[in-house]
């Protein structure tokens, strides 16, 4: 008999398309319903420019949660959330509904063709590091080091925290 392990993830969240904040909104609500999975915080929002990108401003977000899940199984249900949001992807960077990144689970390196943890350019987007960095101020990104010491490099690109309505 195994025992499974709750490992510490982090799931960036994004949108642009429709209501991105009601989307944000309910993919954290949707990840609070993982099986096997506790929603431990979540970030404010954070409005952003597009990052080689187009299209409106992002409203992104930063989850917590603690899983027994594989990471593939993990990725699994982020991606069916997605798709509950009509999250397309007619092209690499396109705008979006709903974007769910795995972007740290436990301190496991994973490079398979479906997935990247961490995830590959966590450490170059400000949507990522000031939300990620508001639930852990000290948190370690496996192979890279700390992740505040990446946030001087991001500091010209646009974002805000936004109010809360």
């Amino acid at each position: 008999m195994s025992v499974q392990v709750n490992l510490q993830v982090f799931i960036g969240i994004g949108a642009n398309l429709g209501d991105a904040r009601a989307s944000v909104s309910k993919a954290i609500d949707a990840l609070a319903q993982l099986p096997d999975t506790t929603l431990v915080a979540r970030s404010a929002l954070f409005g952003s420019a597009p990052i080689d990108s187009s299209g409106d401003d992002y409203v992104n977000a930063v989850a917590e949660l603690t899983t027994s899940l594989s990471a593939a199984d993990l990725l699994q249900h982020l991606q069916a959330i997605e798709l509950a949001h009509g999250r397309e992807r007619p092209y690499r960077n396109a705008p979006r509904t709903l974007d769910l990144d795995l972007l740290l689970y436990g301190d496991e390196e994973i490079n398979t063709a479906d997935l990247q943890v961490p995830h590959p350019r966590m450490t170059e987007r400000a949507f990522v590091l000031l939300p990620l960095l508001q639930l852990s101020a000290d948190i370690s990104i496996p192979g890279k080091g700390r992740a505040q010491d990446y946030v001087a490099a991001v500091a010209e690109q646009r974002i805000q925290e936004l109010p809360i309505t």
